[in-house]
């Protein structure tokens, strides 16, 4: 990338909304957390939409509250959100929010949704962050708030979609899978302070405790893996702007807890 800087040791997980981090990518951000990395994390909107019982501004600050809570249990930097729940929209004052954090934080790994995932606000996050990432090193773009470019590399990971599917039914295979069953029940205490969303998903999507269907997705993952119990999946982005043809510091830094699928390379025509 041209660059001198060394990259720090720093690492940022974005969600849509809060709990989005906790049911797809915590259990890697805090194997990171445990390899030496600062984590940081973010979710674009503030979950105003999240309940059915409670008024806008009640719902916000609650949900703020149980977000403080689960970063306090990950050891990492909390992000405040910037938008409200369905405007999550490829909009150029989001792409300059994602652009000034990055800018900011400097992370070496970013870790965001998928890009097909079922929800646009989960789609567009991923849209957002990718663009926001890409103008990092650009002087003439303007961020929000104000940050001087970063020249420095990025790696992003996109998490799995939610239920491991895409919007249209079909199954995602990731091609990293990193073994989260050390911290399994950490990154359940982190999806538990998220109480309130406990309720709003059973009446809205599906009954039964969201810490009970995150680790069913993680068990799924793992059995996709065929390497561990219970895992997280991801696929990397494209180095072009980013980082360097072939850099992969979550598998360098997670050694044997992450594996990376030789197969998913090849059908990628990078193996």
């Amino acid at each position: 990338m041209g660059s001198s800087e060394t990259p720090a040791k720093t690492a940022l997980a974005v969600g849509a909304h809060p709990d989005d981090i906790e049911f797809m990518s915590a259990g890697t951000l805090l194997l990171l957390k445990q390899a030496g990395y600062d984590i940081h994390m973010w979710s674009v909107a503030n979950g105003c939409c999240g309940t059915r019982d409670l008024d806008r501004d009640e719902i916000v600050e609650l949900r703020a509250r149980e977000s403080a809570d689960s970063a306090r249990e990950a050891g990492a930097t909390l992000h405040a959100p910037v938008t409200d729940d369905m405007e999550v929209l490829y909009r150029p004052d989001l792409v300059a929010r994602a652009a000034s954090l990055v800018r900011r934080v400097r992370p070496e790994i970013i870790l965001l949704p998928a890009p097909d995932d079922y929800m646009e606000d989960h789609a567009n996050t991923s849209r957002v962050v990718v663009a926001g990432a890409f103008a990092r090193g650009m002087p003439n773009f303007h961020s929000e708030p104000p940050a001087e470019p970063w020249y420095g590399e990025v790696t992003l990971y996109h998490a799995m979609p939610h239920g491991l599917t895409d919007g249209l039914g079909g199954v995602v295979r990731p091609g990293w899978y990193v073994d989260v069953g050390p911290v399994l029940e950490q990154k359940a205490r982190m999806l538990a302070c998220h109480a309130s969303q406990g309720r709003w998903l059973s009446a809205s999507q599906a009954p039964g405790s969201p810490v009970d269907t995150m680790k069913e997705m993680c068990e799924r993952a793992g059995r996709m893996s065929g390497a561990f119990e219970f895992a997280e999946g991801f696929r990397r982005h494209s180095h072009l702007g980013y980082c360097e043809p072939g850099a992969d510091p979550l598998a360098r830094e997670l050694g044997d807890r992450c594996l990376v699928d030789d197969e998913y390379l090849r059908t990628l025509g990078s193996g």
